[in-house]
């Protein structure tokens, strides 16, 4: 149980540096060059484009930090499933925002950020989160992963100087 809140700490601390990326990219784009007022769209393309830059700063972090041990060494083919499940999340953030944005029509900067970047990013986040544990770190598919129940040897001292332990 420990180690599961202390996975979901660290996802929490990745998830909000994503969320930083997300908001500034999505409300400086939001603000000049996908405004509203000029692109009918742009609140959408906006979302798009800060999204796909915060799911590349969330692997890194979920990868070599949140789920470093589960991680498998080849990182392309987890890579391509990270970004699925992130796609997915996504689609999520997207939902809430065109359903507020153009179904609701509430059109404000503050309607846009919190329909998509509070309803609809605390949604996508429990998608995501349930979706890479069980499907793109599950520990059954890394070539790194101990098995939980297996008793776990003391390092060496080799291996402890060699890994900067």
């Amino acid at each position: 149980m420990r180690r599961l809140i202390a996975q979901l700490a660290r996802f929490g601390v990745v998830g909000a540096v994503g969320f930083v990326v997300d908001t500034v990219i999505f409300n400086v784009l939001r603000a000049t060059v996908l405004s509203p007022d000029d692109v009918h769209s742009g609140p959408f393309w906006a979302k798009v484009i800060s999204t796909v830059v915060a799911i590349f700063v969330n692997w890194m972090g979920n990868r070599y930090w949140t789920f470093r041990d589960q991680r498998r060494s080849v990182a392309t083919r987890e890579g391509v499933e990270f970004v699925i499940v992130s796609l997915g999340g996504m689609v999520i953030s997207l939902g809430c925002l065109a359903v507020s944005h153009y179904v609701l029509g509430l059109t404000s900067a503050l309607a846009d950020n919190v329909s998509g970047n509070v309803i609809g990013l605390l949604l996508g986040t429990a998608f995501r989160f349930w979706l890479y544990k069980a499907w793109v770190y599950h520990p059954e598919r890394s070539t790194t992963a101990e098995p939980v129940d297996a008793p776990r040897e003391p390092a060496t001292t080799e291996v402890s100087e060699v890994s900067g332990q």
